[in-house]
Parts: structure tokens; C-alpha cells; sequence
């Protein structure tokens, strides 16, 4: 069990540093411009590249088929599947983790208290004809 935690967590952070990581800025920025760029070759792997480092369930699919082939496979040690058909099923539970933590961190950065707006209602009195006539 400790062994299928330490895999999805290396998911997710290897996923979190090709989508958001500004180490691959660079990288993004240039497949980006390969895929925009019809003129390039092999301009449709550029377009599906660009598409995929966008997305952090896209990418955690492949990932997740990365981490099978060349670290562990859960779905083969874990539920005792073929090594061939495994790769398919990590790819899925990779990405399948991976969304569920990155919504669970998407929801507390958007719901944390620095960014919530607060509505102060301020109460003026309004004066009384009496209150003057007293005053004056």
C-alpha cells in the first residue's frame, strides 16, 4: 500500500511539473509555437503536444503509463495483471488520482479566506428633526 501512495504522490508531482512548473516554461512555450506554427513539421504532434501539456489529466494519463513502463505498476503488483494490459489501467489510475488531488487543492486555494470577499454593512443613523432642536 505504501508502495501504490509513493507512486500516485510521483504522479502527481511529476504531472504538476509539466503542467505548471516554470522550469518547463521554455518547453511549454516552444511546443506551443511548433503546434501553432503550420508551417513546421510534424505540426500535428506539435498541436497534440500543446494540447496535452495544458491539461493536467491529460497528462497525468501519460504519466502514468511513463511511470508503468519504467517504475511500477500498481495494477501488476497490487491486483496481479498482465505487465501489457497493466499499462492501460495505470495510465487510468494515474489520472484518476491525479484529478482528485488537484481538485482538492483547486477547491482550498479558491475557497482559502484571503480570497473570499467580505461584505461589511455599515450602519449610519439617520439624524432626528428632534435631536437638532434639542442641540440648538
Amino acid at each position: 500500500m505504501i508502495q501504490l501512495l509513493i507512486w500516485v504522490m510521483v504522479a502527481y508531482g511529476m504531472t504538476n511539473i509539466l503542467v505548471y512548473g516554470s522550469i518547463f516554461n521554455g518547453l511549454r512555450n516552444g511546443i506551443h509555437n511548433w503546434g501553432n506554427t503550420i508551417t513546421l513539421p510534424f505540426n500535428f504532434l506539435g498541436k497534440f503536444l500543446s494540447g496535452l501539456i495544458q491539461c493536467v489529466l491529460c497528462t497525468s494519463t501519460w504519466v502514468g503509463f511513463f511511470l508503468s513502463l519504467s517504475y511500477f505498476s500498481p495494477n501488476v503488483e497490487l491486483v496481479g495483471l498482465n505487465k501489457i494490459i497493466s499499462v492501460f489501467f495505470d495510465g487510468m489510475l494515474s489520472a484518476g488520482f491525479v484529478w482528485m488531488i488537484n481538485s482538492i487543492v483547486e477547491w482550498f486555494e479558491e475557497n482559502r479566506l484571503s480570497n473570499q470577499k467580505q461584505e461589511v454593512t455599515y450602519v449610519i443613523p439617520e439624524e432626528d428633526d428632534n435631536e437638532q432642536v434639542l442641540n440648538d
